[in-house]
């Protein structure tokens, strides 16, 4: 029985409503009709903005300024990466899923309105249109949540990764997300890709790595994915030039001793403020997938410890890789995951969100002497004087 339509802000007729179809049999649809941003004028005549505004005066709708310092969001620099690479080349194509401003692309369709594609609230679609755009020998490049990529998984699979198509996917909201809570964070992207034939994940650690990642996966010719958080950067400056990274090539930050930290995605800062007090060597790999093997295995072989960090379910993420790769070469090495926990992460600031999992500077250390005791005090004394 179908039911409605009702006025989805009127309390009483909503009640009633449910009571009657409460009684009914079989399937029941009950047509409820609502309006976004009701009851707040500025949010009704202006729903782009109030759909994410920030602060503002509960009784006049008025926006508080902000006043902290502004640095570049990381969809900002997805942005403008994908206009400047637009202006060289004809053949690109964006392709969003109604997240046009929250994926910073409206300078991309303001200027190229005719290579811009909002497919709505349909991700899988989203990126089966990439794949038929990319079989005409075109450059489509998708810009989507790290969430909402979970939708369309079966599509990336089977029309894109299969078929081995040139289709990059600018991933956001990757990791944290904040207050935006536990239905948007970005959790697993590394742990369903990593498993895919064919894709290739970049993890920039700030701005101007997201910019050159974002390039040498465009130049890529095949599925390629670069995962990047909600928010700000580090207010690293942005480098014009675009530089080619070669996949699959890390890079080391920092030269210690005993303990390596292989960092994943933007939680860089933290470990090299950790480094310091642990005299570690940091190493900044810059691909989730294909992992530089050359570099795991010269750390493995010269350190005591690995430490893989990441902004992602520890579970099958870029961390299980590493040991993968060292079980795989028969490398015995002591090693601490530290990523996101196996459960659901509510709403929160994001830098009280890292800390309460031990994922900032700070709990970064504390765990990693911890492992370092345990290890210490292992009753295999064998295995304890092989390794020390």
């Amino acid at each position: 029985p179908y039911t409605g339509p009702i006025d989805g802000h009127d309390l009483k007729g909503l009640i009633k409503a449910f009571e009657v179809i409460q009684n009914q049999k079989g399937p029941r649809l009950i047509h409820v009709v609502t309006k976004k941003g009701k009851g707040l004028e500025p949010a009704e005549l202006d729903q782009v903005t109030y759909h994410a505004p920030g602060k503002f005066d509960r009784k006049t709708g008025i926006l508080i300024p902000k006043t902290e310092q502004p640095t570049t969001k990381y969809q900002d620099v997805f942005g403008k990466t994908l206009v400047a690479l637009a202006a060289q080349n004809d053949s690109i194509v964006g392709i969003t899923p109604a997240m046009c401003e929250g994926s910073g692309m409206v300078d991309f369709a303001d200027q190229y309105p005719q290579r811009y594609h909002d497919v709505a609230i349909a991700e899988q679609h989203a990126v089966t249109l990439a794949a038929g755009i990319a079989c005409e020998q075109q450059k489509p490049v998708v810009a989507i949540y790290s969430t909402f990529l979970q939708r369309a998984y079966d599509q990336l699979i089977h029309d894109v990764a299969l078929q081995n198509l040139d289709v990059t996917f600018g991933i956001d909201r990757a990791g944290i997300v904040g207050e935006d809570g536990p239905t948007h964070a970005g959790s697993f992207d590394i742990s369903f890709l990593r498993c895919v034939p064919n894709m290739i994940i970049a993890t920039p650690s700030d701005e101007n790595e997201c910019r050159q990642l974002l390039f040498s996966a465009y130049q890529f010719e095949g599925p390629s994915a670069v995962r990047y958080p909600r928010g700000k950067g580090t207010g690293v400056a942005i480098e014009r030039d675009m530089q080619n990274f070669v996949v699959g090539k890390g890079r080391t930050v920092r030269k210690g001793r005993d303990i390596a930290i292989i960092n994943f995605g933007t939680l860089l800062p933290g470990a090299v403020i950790a480094a310091d007090k642990l005299d570690a060597t940091v190493c900044d790999m810059r691909w989730a997938k294909p992992l530089d093997h050359e570099l795991i295995e010269a750390l493995a072989n010269s350190h005591k410890l690995i430490v893989t960090l990441e902004e992602n379910s520890i579970a099958g993420g870029a961390g299980s890789g590493v040991t993968e790769y060292l079980s795989a070469q028969g490398i015995l090495l002591p090693t601490l995951h530290l990523g996101l926990p196996d459960r659901y992460i509510d709403h929160g600031k994001r830098e009280k969100i890292l800390a309460a999992i031990g994922l900032d500077a700070k709990g970064i250390e504390t765990r990693v002497r911890q492992r370092m005791q345990t290890i210490a005090k292992s009753s295999n004394t064998a295995f304890n004087q092989k390794i020390f």
